[in-house]
Parts: structure tokens; C-alpha cells; sequence
């Protein structure tokens, strides 16, 4: 603008230096108009930009309109949804499937009729689902644990102290077999747990050799055949861990887990005390414990005595050797005075144990670039009591047992395990029937989702 002032100017002072001049006066008034044109050009252009800018205002006013729009239906959408979704925050759920196979050369269990086989095989399942939910504002967990399974597998062909497939269950309801609350107390200093429990979890645990699902099938390398563990019954267990290394244990359990309406009339109570070792950074743990079961005994020398307790203790290690191996061993030992009668055999006999004992290691697929394989081997013996080996003038030799199984990794959700067990003097040579050392062969498959 300033410069066509200037030519306006400009022309001004021409025009009166050459008014004389008709041509240059004719010029110059073009000049004007074309001055004039172009001033009307720009005031047009000028109006049209106003008018896009205010269009561009205008557009902008609705997208910010539209936007505040969409915020408030994707708070009322979040609103609608959030209120099941804050009741399942912590929510964990899992389950499994575990399908074992086994085939044996000496079905040696007496109770069989004449026309049975030697050798056989059989399978089983079970299922696992687990719900835990975490309560965090609280320090809390409940859990849940359905069950369910086919088949007793080479269990029922087998007469045994210690048999060969812990994960055989064959109950095809689905059940309920752990349902509990746990509570942290003092800044998780100690630990309250009641409800439907599984002892094994807390007590006689181990890092490599507690879980038939994954690790060793053999009930000898399971769980310690000496402990009268219920199964999966009523009880409250107690923790206190004053420093990292060390952790105490109790729990007071329905010792029948058949029958609870009498719950306090078969109390099963345990006591654990657990190191917690890091030498050289490989941690290890060192678990020793005591037990007393006031169910109703009975005195192998004198059967009126048949209101006894029973009791026992027993060590469960387990320690990392290097990075890829870890080792572990454990025992037991019970009243050997005493039997419940409620526990027999396959067949129907009567029996108890004194002692036992079983050690082995776990090695991690590591060395050859199998990170998530493992292969392990265990052996042990279980040792019947003196006082019933003198009752029935039994040989009474110790059973021996030897596990070995190689667990394949395919993915997070499958692998399978070859696995190898060997029984020799099974049930300690005191079987009518056939003495003969056993072999079981197998594969277990665990599928996890």
C-alpha cells in the first residue's frame, strides 16, 4: 500500500510540473485508473482471505465441537465398561492338561484274578483350572483350584509303598480341591492361610521335586511317604518371616478330609522352619519339620490299643550346584509302632512305614542350547516299620526306586517327558504273588493355557 501511495504521489506532482501537456495528462489519468483497478483487485482479494480465514475459524470451532464431543462419549463408554472391568483387576486364571501313558512288564498286584496279564499299559488325564485374585489395597489372595481327572493308570495294577503315577485322578466330576484366603500381616512379616488347603504346598515342599505335573510322577519323589498328608481338606496355616532367610511354618488341618463335620476329632498338625541360602549366588533351601496325627491308631503288638496318634518328622533340600544343576534330597521317619487303618495298599492290605529316604538332580537344558529343557533323576528307598514285618513275619526288605524323565520343551503351552522308573523288592517282597523288580515306561504330556 505504501507503495502505490507513493505512485499517487508520485503522478500528483507530475501532473501539476506537465499540466500543459495534454498527452501526458491522458497517460497519467490511466495511470489513475489502472491504480484505482488494482486498489479495487486487492480490497476484492483482502475480503476473500477475511472470509477464508473466518471460514477456517469457523471449521476449526466445529472440530474442537466434534472433539469435545467424542471426549465425552469416550468418558461415558469407559464409564459403562470400567465397572466389570475394575471388578476382575488382579484377576489371574489358568489351566491344564496333563496326559500321562504308562506301560509296565509285571502287573504284580495280588488282588488280580488268575487270567490277568503280565504286562500292560494304561493312561489317565487330569485337569487343572486355577482363579486367584489379588486384593492389594488389603494385602490379600483368594484362590481357587477345580479338579478333575480319568483313569488310575498302572496305580491299581501295582501293590506298592510308594506308587508310580501321583497324577492319576480318577474322578471325572469336576471339584473343588483348594479354596482359600490369604491374608499378609505386618508388612508381609507374616502370612495367615484358611480355607480348603493342599499341606503339600506349604510343607515338605521342594524346588524340583514337589510337582507331578511337571517334574517327577513317582509318589516317593513327590512328597515324603512317611507324612500323612490329608488330601486337600480344611485347615489354617500360619507363616512368620522375621528375615529373608528364614521362614516359619505351622498349619493345623482336618486329618480326614472325607469326613468334616468331625473335623476336630482328627486334627492333623505340622510344624516347618525353612533357610533360605544364597552362597556363592546359588540359593538353596534347607526345610525341616515335625508332624502328629491324632486320628484314631492302632498298636501293631497290641490291636485294643487302636486310639493312638501318630507322628514323625523329616528334611526336604534342594540347592543349586551351578547354574544348570540343581540338586535335592529328603527324609522321613514315623512312629513305627502304630498303623492307620484307613490306609491300605492296592489289594486291600494293611501296612506302615518307618522311614525314607530319596536324593537326585534336575539339569537345565542350557548346555545344549535347550534353555527351557530339563532332565532330571532321582533314587530313594522306603522302609517298612519293624513292629508290622514282626506281626505278619514279613521279609520286609526296603523298596527301592529310581525315576528318570527328560522334559521336552516345545512352546510356553506344550511339552512332553519321556519318563523311566524302576521298583525293585516292591512292597517288600511281601507279595504273595510275584516278587520281581518292576518297570514302568511312559510319557506324560502338560499342555498350559
Amino acid at each position: 500500500m505504501r507503495t502505490i501511495t507513493f505512485l499517487i504521489g508520485l503522478l500528483f506532482v507530475a501532473n501539476n510540473c506537465f499540466a500543459d501537456d495534454a498527452a501526458i495528462r491522458e497517460e497519467i489519468n490511466q495511470l489513475k485508473s489502472r491504480i484505482i483497478a488494482l486498489e479495487q483487485k486487492l480490497t476484492t482479494q483482502e475480503k476473500c482471505m477475511n472470509g477464508q480465514k473466518q471460514y477456517i475459524l469457523d471449521q476449526n470451532k466445529k472440530i474442537s465441537e466434534y472433539e469435545t464431543k467424542l471426549s465425552q462419549f469416550d468418558m461415558d463408554l469407559h464409564r459403562e465398561t470400567g465397572r466389570p472391568i475394575q471388578l476382575v483387576e488382579g484377576l489371574d486364571i489358568s489351566a491344564g492338561v496333563t496326559a500321562v501313558i504308562q506301560g509296565t512288564n509285571n502287573v504284580n498286584n495280588a488282588s488280580s484274578d488268575a487270567s490277568r496279564k503280565i504286562s500292560r499299559t494304561d493312561a489317565s488325564y487330569s485337569t487343572d483350572i486355577t482363579i486367584g485374585k489379588e486384593f492389594k489395597d488389603f494385602g490379600g489372595r483368594a484362590f481357587l483350584h477345580l479338579e478333575n481327572g480319568q483313569g488310575n493308570g498302572l496305580e491299581d495294577d501295582l501293590t506298592l509303598y510308594g506308587n508310580v503315577n501321583r497324577d492319576a485322578d480318577d474322578d471325572v466330576n469336576v471339584r473343588v480341591t483348594e479354596a482359600w484366603y490369604e491374608q499378609g500381616l505386618f508388612k508381609d512379616k507374616a502370612v495367615i492361610t484358611f480355607g480348603k488347603l493342599d499341606p503339600t504346598v506349604y510343607f515338605d515342599d521342594n524346588e524340583v521335586a514337589n510337582d507331578e505335573t511337571t517334574q517327577f510322577l513317582g509318589r516317593i519323589f513327590r512328597n515324603s511317604p512317611i507324612i500323612e498328608f490329608p488330601d486337600n481338606t480344611a485347615g489354617i496355616r500360619l507363616a512368620y518371616i522375621p528375615a529373608e532367610w528364614v521362614e516359619f511354618n505351622y498349619g493345623l488341618f482336618n486329618g480326614n478330609s472325607e469326613h468334616w463335620d468331625k473335623m476336630f476329632d482328627n486334627l492333623f498338625n505340622v510344624g516347618q522352619v525353612a533357610f533360605k541360602t544364597n552362597f556363592h549366588n546359588l540359593p538353596g533351601d534347607y526345610r525341616f519339620y515335625g508332624w502328629n496325627n491324632n486320628m484314631y491308631h492302632t498298636k501293631w503288638t497290641d490291636a485294643s490299643q487302636n486310639k493312638k496318634n501318630a507322628y514323625g518328622f523329616g528334611l526336604s533340600f534342594d540347592q543349586k550346584a551351578n547354574d544348570v544343576i540343581t540338586l535335592f534330597t529328603r527324609y522321613g521317619w514315623q512312629n513305627p509302632e502304630v498303623f492307620n487303618p484307613d490306609i491300605t495298599a492296592t489289594g486291600g492290605l494293611n501296612y506302615s512305614l518307618e522311614q525314607s529316604w530319596s536324593a537326585g538332580f534336575q539339569i537345565e537344558g542350557k548346555p545344549w542350547r535347550r534353555e527351557n529343557d530339563v532332565v532330571a533323576f532321582a533314587v530313594g528307598q522306603i522302609f517298612p516299620s519293624g513292629d508290622y514285618k514282626e506281626y505278619y513275619g514279613y521279609e520286609g526288605e526296603p523298596e527301592g526306586h529310581l525315576e528318570a524323565y527328560y522334559k521336552i520343551y516345545f512352546n510356553k503351552y506344550l511339552s512332553i517327558s519321556p519318563d523311566f522308573q524302576y521298583v525293585w523288592n516292591p512292597f517288600g517282597k511281601d507279595i504273595s504273588d510275584d516278587t520281581n523288580g518292576v518297570f514302568v515306561g511312559g510319557m506324560r504330556t502338560q499342555v498350559d493355557f
